[in-house]
This record gives C-alpha cells, sequence and structure tokens, in this order.
C-alpha cells in the first residue's frame, strides 16, 4: 500500500473494557469508588510522610515517591475511562492520546525502577545496619529517584516518538479503555517492526532488570534475616519487607503477562484484564498494603489524628 492511502488519523474510539451497555453504569460506580480509594489512599499516604517527622526516613522518603508515581497514573488513565462510560461516543483526540500514552509510559516504568529502589534500600537497612544512614543519605536517596525519573522520561519519550513514524489506516478504533502503545499499533498499515522491537527491549529491561536487583536483594536479606538468633528478630526483620515483596508480586506478574506473551498467543481481551490490575488495581493496593502492614505508619496516623483533634479543642475553647 502507497503512503498516500493512508489516512490522517485525528482522533481515537476507545473500545473501553465492555461493550455490553447494561454493564457500564456498574462499572462507572466500581472504578468511581476505587479512584476515590486510590486518591485518598495515596494523598494520605504523601501528606502522612510529610507531616510525621519519625517518618522521614529514606524508605518512607522512596514510599512518598511511589505513592505520587501511583496517584499521577490514576489520573492519567480513569479520569477518561469514567467520562467513557456515560459518554455515547468515547473518542480522544490523537495528541490527547498520544499524550496519555507517554504520560503512562513515564509512570509505569518509574514505578518499575521505583519498587527496585525501595528493595536495594531494604537490602542496606537489613545486611548493614550500622552503615545505613551514611549509604543512604539524602543525597544518595535524592540521586536514585533523579535517576529513575530520568530513565523513564528517556523510555517514555523513545516509545512516544516511534509512534509518531506509524501510519493509521482508516480504522481509529482502539480495543482498550486507555491509549496502549499495543493498542495502536494493531491499527498499523506500515511496518511496526521498529516499534516491536524498541517494544520487546523496553519490556524485557524494565521487567528483568528491576526484578533482578529486587530477587538479588531479597537473596541477601534472606540470608541475613536466618543469622538473625532470635525468632522475634528475624520476624521484625521480615515485616519491613513483606509490604514491598507483596506490591512487587502483583505489579510485574500483571505486566510482564501484558508484555511479555507472543503476539500469537496473546489477545487484547486477555491484555485489558491484565492492564486493570497494574494501572488502576496496584495505585489503589499499595497504599493500602503499605498502611496496614506497617506500624508506623498506623503510629503516625493516630499521632496525627490526635493533634489535630487537640487543635480544634484549643481553637473551640
Amino acid at each position: 500500500m502507497e503512503k498516500g492511502n493512508y489516512s490522517l488519523v485525528t482522533e481515537f474510539i476507545l473500545k473501553g473494557l465492555t461493550d455490553q451497555p447494561e454493564l457500564q453504569l456498574p462499572l462507572l460506580f466500581l472504578f468511581l469508588g476505587i479512584y476515590v480509594v486510590t486518591t485518598v489512599g495515596n494523598l494520605g499516604m504523601i501528606i502522612l510522610i510529610r507531616l510525621s517527622s519519625h517518618l522521614h526516613t529514606p524508605m518512607y522518603y522512596f514510599l512518598c515517591c511511589l505513592s505520587f508515581i501511583d496517584l499521577c497514573q490514576s489520573n492519567v488513565i480513569i479520569p477518561k475511562m469514567l467520562v467513557n462510560f456515560v459518554s455515547e461516543k468515547n473518542t480522544i483526540s490523537y495528541p490527547a492520546c498520544m499524550t496519555q500514552f507517554c504520560f503512562f509510559a513515564f509512570f509505569a516504568i518509574s514505578e518499575c525502577f521505583m519498587l527496585a529502589v525501595m528493595a536495594y534500600d531494604r537490602y542496606v537497612a537489613i545486611c548493614y545496619p550500622l552503615r545505613y544512614s551514611l549509604m543512604m543519605s539524602y543525597q544518595m536517596c535524592s540521586w536514585l529517584v533523579s535517576w529513575v525519573y530520568a530513565l523513564a522520561l528517556v523510555e517514555a519519550t523513545v516509545d512516544t516518538g516511534c509512534l509518531f513514524r506509524v501510519f493509521l489506516c482508516k480504522e481509529n478504533a482502539i480495543n482498550n479503555y486507555f491509549c496502549d502503545i499495543l493498542s495502536i499499533l494493531k491499527l498499523s498499515c506500515s511496518s511496526i517492526y521498529i516499534n516491536e522491537v524498541v517494544i520487546l527491549f523496553f519490556s524485557i529491561f524494565n521487567i528483568i532488570s528491576p526484578t533482578l536487583i529486587i530477587i538479588s536483594s531479597y537473596a541477601f536479606i534472606i540470608a541475613s534475616i536466618l543469622k538473625i538468633p532470635s525468632t522475634e528478630g528475624r520476624s521484625k526483620a521480615f515485616s519491613t519487607c513483606s509490604s514491598h515483596i507483596a506490591a512487587v508480586g502483583v505489579f510485574f506478574g500483571s505486566a510482564a503477562f501484558m508484555y511479555l506473551q507472543p503476539a500469537s498467543v496473546s489477545s487484547m481481551d486477555q491484555g485489558k484484564v491484565s492492564s486493570v490490575f497494574y494501572t488502576i488495581i496496584v495505585p489503589m493496593v499499595n497504599p493500602l498494603i503499605y498502611s496496614l502492614r506497617n506500624k508506623d505508619v498506623k503510629i503516625a496516623l493516630k499521632k496525627v489524628i490526635k493533634k489535630n483533634i487537640f487543635l480544634k479543642r484549643e481553637i473551640s475553647e
């Protein structure tokens, strides 16, 4: 097909999660509830960490960054998704679609490597407790976070740039609830070989690299924990890692299922279900995991609530 036969796509139609009208309203309320919980949970975690002085440690600094990433990720995806549940025609302009994908890629990649940085932090804390404050200084933490964001920015820019080289046919319906790169590429009339190579390389790099860092960190962590003589000491050391392990399992499991399957095996319907986990469910459960399974967060929350109640009483008096 000649280049002149390609159409200039100005907008896309998002097919969403389902084409059954009777499910639109229940899904609207479901994802609206998830959005509220996600926003309150992550924003609350950020505010709590900022207000509680005893949470001003590297571990909670990284957790604050993770909550910020999850908060932004949910705002990139869910608001447009909610609007589409009540719209007759679920459209998104070409520039808005590219922008949404770029921000989605940036925050998804950031989460991959932020989880790896958090694993490294736990490794240093448990394996080198006496040198922890020196090895995880403010400058070191800032450098690690900056490295995560810089890497995510480069990859998101390359991925988005590669999308602009793709010529699209007259078909403009994206079989997804957001502008995912795999869904967009299915509309291409031109060769997507370069895009597939870039996606495969980045997917392997973004999943395998953090996974290796996490596995290596926890291998050393487990070895150190087993050397602790008391059962209480081992339990306390492991409790600081259990929340992170749960978050890692949900995020990387769903992302690997989506992006590491061969094109002949994967289906977009399965992909949509998988992507719901790492784009919507993970940002919601992360603050719940870290708050419900963390004594420091519970104590800090009680102190903040008591302080606010005390201030209100003083003002009223």
